[in-house]
Formats: structure tokens, C-alpha cells, sequence
């Protein structure tokens, strides 16, 4: 079963100040919950590009380490005559058997919609969405929870809305 997380936060800052913050790969560390344990393994640039493979170490689920690899599959900077910037990012390897996570920034006069947009199927067939409402759903509600109070500290945007559910 597919399912789908949507995130949307509106920061009172203009898209061209957030989106280096957001190209930058290392920054991934600081809007991901300490207790994931994330760590990139791979060299990596000072921006994304497309076609970049990141691996990294995660602990998503009851403290146990995974290597996720992601490639960065579609980038679209920011440009005077478009409103909206992107990058996209596809798990390779890791613990979900399909991971599609579309990053979305649209100017609103001089603030920006930040949006999420993830895609997601689990392993293990009937044991996997046994335990989706129990385990993941909860993890990743957290994960987002905790990324939109980072993006609040930094930029004084008021929290996100976050919901999850199936395709």
C-alpha cells in the first residue's frame, strides 16, 4: 500500500534566502531529530546537484542503524521568471521499498510555502502496513514535527501542517 506525507509551512522570509540553506547536503543533520543518529558517510559537494547519491546512516525505527542511499533526481533553482524552486530526492537503498520526497518552494510575495511532499511504501506486505500506524506513521509525524520546529527557530515561521495517510 502507498502511502503519502504532506507538509506545508509558511516562512516569513523570501525563497532566495532559504534556498541555500536547503541545497546544502550537511544541513540535512540539522533538521533531523538527534535521535536518528544521522550521519552522511559519502563525500559530498557544497550543493546538491542532480544526479548526486548521498549514503548516510539513519536510525528511524527503535534505535537500530540503516544506510540509506538517496539520489538527488530533479533540481530546479530558483529563477526570476518562475515561482517556484524544487529538488527531489529518491531513495536507492534503505528501509522503505519505494521513497519519492519532493521538496517544494513557491514565492508568496516575500514569503515561501515550503511544501513536502512524500511518497512511501513499506516492506514486508501485510507486516508492514500492520505496523505503519503503530511505528512509522508516528516516527515520521515526529521527524516532520521536529523539522518544522528547527525551520521556526531559524526563521520565525509559525509550525507546519502536517498530515499523513494513503494514496
Amino acid at each position: 500500500m502507498l502511502y503519502r506525507l504532506y507538509s506545508r509551512q509558511l516562512v516569513p522570509h523570501r525563497l532566495e534566502e532559504l534556498w541555500p540553506f536547503f541545497l546544502r547536503p550537511e544541513n540535512l543533520a540539522r533538521i533531523t531529530p538527534p535521535d536518528m543518529g544521522f550521519v552522511i558517510r559519502s563525500a559530498v559537494p557544497a550543493e546538491m546537484t542532480p544526479g548526486l547519491i548521498i549514503v548516510y546512516t539513519v536510525r528511524p525505527l527503535l534505535r537500530i542503524p540503516v544506510t540509506w542511499v538517496t539520489e538527488i533526481t530533479h533540481l530546479q533553482p530558483p529563477a526570476p521568471d518562475r515561482e517556484t524552486a524544487l529538488f527531489v530526492d529518491e531513495q536507492r537503498f534503505g528501509p522503505y521499498v519505494f521513497w519519492h520526497h519532493r521538496h517544494i518552494f513557491t514565492r508568496q510575495g516575500e514569503e515561501t510555502l515550503m511544501e513536502d511532499e512524500v511518497h512511501y511504501l513499506l516492506p514486508l506486505g501485510p507486516l508492514g502496513r500492520l505496523v505503519h500506524p503503530f511505528l512509522v506513521r508516528p516516527r515520521l509525524r515526529e521527524i516532520f514535527t521536529y523539522r518544522s520546529r528547527v525551520i521556526s527557530e531559524l526563521y520565525g515561521a509559525p509550525p507546519a501542517e502536517i498530515t499523513l495517510g494513503r494514496v
